[in-house]
């Protein structure tokens, strides 16, 4: 029995905490995963606006959805979305309906409307109370809203609000993951008010709690103990901004209870399941007698109708009265199945503090041996102990009832014989398994093209039909290429960059030579010289130094030579100190894990910086920038880092790189300003445009022509010249990272990575590091490698996305798994690579330069005043 439960607990993964900040994936209404029948309205205004064509970023049928006629304040149309399981929603982007300059109708504000079980609803409310959200101003741009706080639902419905009559249509993408916890509601008592002489009050409810609220007692919904927010060391401390003290822990006073000396929480599951463990977030601030739980017990429901089971689970935790820190406490369940738990923590001090609870569970339901005998519910009037478990006691009547006797034999039996079969397979997959590591894959040549087809001469007009932009593989009819179906054989470990290492054979020495020559290496990343073998299992999968390619506000840093970012204080920065009550902030542009970039307007900056400003001509007052901004609970680390960026961003002055103006540092929170272009980024203008023809259209779309994809071209490459010759490396160049002004000059930016719409541009390494993989060279990925030869193979991409108007991701018919899985035929150099084919836009020359740019070998690359000099000729002076 023991060699089986431990079989099974290695054989099935437990499911972890979500993190709202890295739940943020598409969930299918662009790509088509959520298909129209799952997709349903209140009303329509005409067939092709019906609810199927309310997809962000495509424009069949008439564009978009359209309620029928006029909506008034009064209305309540409603589109609706069947997501198909639980899942943890997190972003809602809405468009309105542009259908090619043909309409202009669109949301200007919205409810979100959500349920679990399609029966009952419940509305979104924002941390402060807010019901409405910020919609579009216009038919075209996508707009994204974070949702604070973040929902668990299988139906949603958005639901538009206008305050004049007027026409309405959206279109509609939804983000988050699947909500694998199946947690559906909890129930316990409401929070209380800490009142202590000498601190501040702090209220310890359940303020996003979507249940019921009935004699001081929450029931049937769940709340900020699932929400992912996890609560700091110092209680009093909140994670969120303007709310009140104690908002991130739901928790209660010992002596102020009905039942004193223990909280009995009750939890409901979406199905049965087999559980392994709980997790409970709890704090430890023993000074403010605050502890973890001393001990807690559970009681297992198989079913809704049953009744308790008589047997609980019991753990006891170890108390620490050294340290403070807030921590979670996991609580062994022994794999018991059940649909509903109800559990007693028990008080250790005079108040107990949850911020966060989890299950880990199995999907297999397996038999869990019982005792015979089912006592009351734990919640029998008067109870306030723990009940003692109890047992079948065979002398309790005068002899044993042999008529069950043969039945219980029977079933022991039939468990046991199971159990067998069980192991027998899972021995016999572990060993099917092993054998299949060992064969070499196999791609079928018939399975692999090439596209190395030359572009005419001639410009196309249009352009063929391409799936959307998007980091999942479509599944619409542009996705029935016949050359992108099954392209590699999929393996799961590529998900774990521990196991990559082995993937591969070990680097030859042309491999190496390629690998360690050229360009500029990150001080940190594994080193090798010519002639000189890597030690250990080849290639190295650099991790620790991935997961570096991402600052502290979430924009990415560069790598530069270990010389420029030494340690350093506020005295060291040389930028001016910008008064920060003139910054006038007008939008979140993105964030990472310790702060935010923000679009503001800068009043009295151009005066500020006085001549030579790098600024743009403008009326003098004021000036669009874009803020980096750390929060004040950041890491002292963080700070460094910060401190770092700045001094990094000091050394950049180039007319075709994103300049440091100023700084607020003299206070928290520290602030870098710096510039921002009012066309906003290269991806977002490009994928609004098309072609000048001789063609007249009698809507009139906003055209580039083949010289301005030219000169932005090379702006780029003479940005990109100037951080070569200081030894930058970039690591993350691309459309989204360039900024773009009314004359079409370009700035170089390094914050698109921040930025959730540009989420699927980036693959994640379990939810830790943000890759741009379709960016990236093969040595990158494979090694975390990343020099100036790497930035050319990005910047080969970037001209790749820029003929074709950014109207397609690259390798879009390639999910994250096969490009990563392309990056291994690249290094193996057997033909089998794919590389992306050549734009109908761009003259052969051009493409055949893109080819050069990612050559497998390091040493044939281009450098970047190669490619200066190669793109100049082609524009006018």
């Amino acid at each position: 029995m023991h060699l089986f439960l431990l079989l099974i607990l290695h054989a099935t993964a437990a499911v972890g905490q979500i993190d709202p900040a890295h739940c943020r994936y598409a969930l299918g209404m662009e790509d088509g995963r959520i298909r129209d029948e799952d997709i349903t309205a209140s009303s329509q205004w005409y067939e092709t606006t019906g609810p199927q064509y309310a997809r962000l970023n495509r424009e069949e049928g008439e564009g978009a959805w359209c309620p029928q006629g006029q909506l008034e304040p009064s209305d309540t149309q409603y589109l609706q979305v069947d997501l198909g399981r639980l899942t943890f929603l997190t972003v809602v982007g809405t468009q309105g309906r542009y259908a090619r300059n043909s309409g202009n109708e669109f949301a200007r504000a919205y409810r979100l409307n959500y349920s679990r079980d399609s029966v009952l609803w419940k509305s979104w409310k924002s941390r402060l109370g807010k019901e409405v959200i910020q919609g579009n101003k216009n038919a075209y741009e996508s707009v994204i809203n974070d949702l604070h706080p973040p929902v668990i639902a299988r139906h949603v419905r958005l639901i538009p609000v206008t305050k004049p009559s007027t026409a309405v249509c959206m279109r509609v993408e939804l983000y988050g993951c699947p909500w694998d916890d199946g947690l559906i509601s909890y129930s316990a008592p409401e929070g209380q008010l800490l009142m202590a002489p000498g601190y501040p009050v702090a209220s310890l409810n359940d303020s996003t709690y979507d249940g019921a609220h009935e004699r001081r007692r929450l029931l049937g919904g769940l709340g900020q103990l699932t929400d992912g927010v996890v609560g700091l060391d110092d209680f009093l401390v909140t994670r969120q901004l303007q709310v009140w003290l104690g908002y991130d822990y739901l928790g209660w006073r010992n002596d102020s209870l009905g039942a004193p000396g223990h909280v009995e929480m009750d939890f409901l599951f979406d199905k049965q399941r087999n559980f392994t463990s709980m997790k409970v977030h709890s704090n430890n601030m023993f000074s403010r007698g605050v502890k973890i739980f001393s001990s807690v017990t559970c009681w297992f429901k198989p079913r809704l109708i049953a009744s308790w089971e008589a047997e609980p689970v019991t753990f006891k935790t170890v108390l620490d009265d050294r340290n403070p820190s807030a921590r979670y406490v996991t609580v062994p369940l022994r794999r018991r199945a059940a649909r509903a738990l109800r559990c007693r923590f028990f008080f250790a001090d005079v108040w107990m503090m949850f911020s966060e609870i989890s299950f880990q569970s199995e999907d297999t339901i397996l038999p869990t041996l019982m005792t015979l005998s089912v006592t009351p519910s734990p919640a029998s009037e008067g109870s306030t102990a723990t009940p003692a478990p109890t047992t079948a006691d065979p002398s309790a009547s005068g002899r044993p009832d042999d008529g069950n006797t043969p039945i219980l034999i029977g079933c022991l039996v039939t468990i046991i014989l199971l159990l067998v079969i069980i192991i027998f397979l899972i021995l016999w997959c572990q060993y099917v398994c092993k054998v299949l590591e060992k064969a070499p894959r196999r791609i079928l040549d018939e399975e692999v093209t090439v596209r190395l087809s030359s572009c005419s001469d001639t410009i196309v007009l249009q352009t063929p039909p391409v799936p959307p932009r998007s980091g999942h593989t479509a599944t619409g009819p542009t996705s029935t290429d016949p050359h992108y179906e099954r392209v590699f054989l999929l393996d799961p470990q590529y998900q774990n960059p521990a196991v990559l290492r082995n993937k591969l054979p070990e680097l030859s020495q042309s491999a190496e030579a390629s690998a360690c020559g050229g360009g500029y290496a990150e001080p940190d990343v594994t080193q090798c010289t010519p002639h000189q073998g890597f030690h250990g299992p080849a290639p190295h999968y650099a991790e620790t130094d991935i997961v570096r390619l991402q600052g502290v506000t979430g924009s990415n840093m560069y790598a530069v030579p270990a010389l420029t970012v030494d340690s350093l204080t506020r005295k060291d920065i040389s930028a001016a100190e910008f008064p920060r009550q003139q910054l006038v902030f007008r939008e979140k542009l993105g964030e990472g894990q310790f702060g935010e970039v923000h679009l503001c307007e800068a009043e009295g900056l151009p005066e500020f910086l006085g001549e030579g400003s790098p600024l743009p001509d403008g009326d003098g007052c004021s000036v669009l920038v874009a803020v980096k901004q750390l929060r004040p609970d950041a890491t002292s680390q963080a700070r460094n880092d910060f401190l770092k960026e700045i001094k990094i961003m000091s050394r950049l002055n180039d007319p075709n790189i994103i300049r440091l103006l100023c700084v607020c540092v003299t206070s928290d929170p520290l602030c870098m300003v710096t510039e921002y272009m009012e066309n906003g980024d290269l991806n977002m203008f490009l994928s609004q445009r098309e072609m000048e023809s001789t063609l007249t259209h009698a809507n009139s779309i906003p055209s580039v022509s083949l010289s301005d994809l030219l000169h932005m071209s090379v702006q780029i490459s003479s940005g990109m010249k100037y951080l070569a010759s200081l030894n930058f490396v970039h690591r993350d160049l691309a459309t989204r990272n360039c900024l773009l002004d009314r004359r079409l000059t370009i700035k170089i930016a390094d914050f698109g990575m921040s930025r959730n719409l540009y989420s699927s541009d980036y693959y994640r390494i379990q939810g830790r590091a943000v890759l741009p993989i379709r960016w990236m060279a093969w040595e990158s990925i494979l090694l975390g490698k990343f020099t100036t030869a790497s930035d050319v193979w990005a910047f080969g991409v970037t001209l790749w996305e820029i003929f074709t108007l950014c109207k397609e991701q690259p390798y879009s018919l390639l999910s994250d798994e096969q490009v990563i899985e392309n990056t291994g035929e690249f290094f193996r150099n057997q033909g089998r690579q794919i590389f992306l084919y050549a734009p109908p836009l761009c003259p052969p020359s051009l493409f055949e330069l893109m080819m050069r740019c990612w050559s497998r070998d390091i040493p044939d690359r281009p450098t970047f005043e190669g490619l200066y000099q190669a793109l100049r000729p082609h524009v006018g002076p």
